[in-house]
């Protein structure tokens, strides 16, 4: 909720005087998330699509106002590689898998919103990008892990570890250039 981010904005400025950045990693789900697409009800995918990328941006839009008011601000979303192509429907072969479709739209559509609020605020020395993560392991069953390496350089799923790096410099000054961008960290998955 709005009220509860602009709790945590005004501890942190309390606490310490400024707020950098922010990473936007939420990834609240309804009781019904994950349905088969015809099993999905109309409803339940409103709610999965507005609990999801609502909160994303409520996020953005409440520390963006932070922000301007500071002079400065760093915004990372994670995104997803299902954000950037559509899923790669043979991988969830011969698994109880498959890849819900909420997640898809939510993750592209966070891509957009990175853009946008990019271009909106570029003058206002605030920075707007995104992560697009491949797969990560979490107990994911042998086969799928096998048939999604197959689509991969040498490792496969990632562990979320990998992506430190990734993070860090978008978080620091070593890309104070870089604004509106969606760094792809999937192990030549999408290629």
């Amino acid at each position: 909720s709005k009220e509860s981010i602009n709790n945590v904005i005004s501890l942190l400025n309390e606490k310490y005087g400024k707020i950098d950045a922010v990473v936007n990693n939420a990834y609240p789900k309804n009781k019904n998330f994950g349905n088969k697409f015809f099993d999905i009800d109309y409803n339940d995918f409103c709610s999965f699509t507005n609990l999801h990328l609502g909160g994303y941006f409520n996020v953005s839009q409440q520390f963006t106002k932070y922000f301007l008011t500071q002079g400065y601000g760093n915004i990372v979303n994670i995104s997803s590689i299902q954000g950037v192509v559509s899923p790669a429907f043979e991988t969830y072969e011969n698994t109880t898998m498959h890849s819900p479709i909420e997640y898809t739209v939510v993750k592209t559509g966070l891509i957009g919103m990175t853009k946008y609020m990019a271009k909106m605020f570029k003058k206002d020395n605030i920075r707007i990008n995104s992560i697009s993560p491949g797969g990560i392991l979490d107990g994911q069953p042998e086969i799928f892990l096998e048939q999604y390496k197959k689509k991969c350089g040498t490792k496969g799923m990632l562990e979320s570890n990998d992506l430190e790096g990734s993070l860090v410099f978008l978080l620091c000054d070593d890309s104070k250039y870089i604004n509106g961008h969606n760094l792809v960290v999937d192990d030549g998955f999408i290629l």
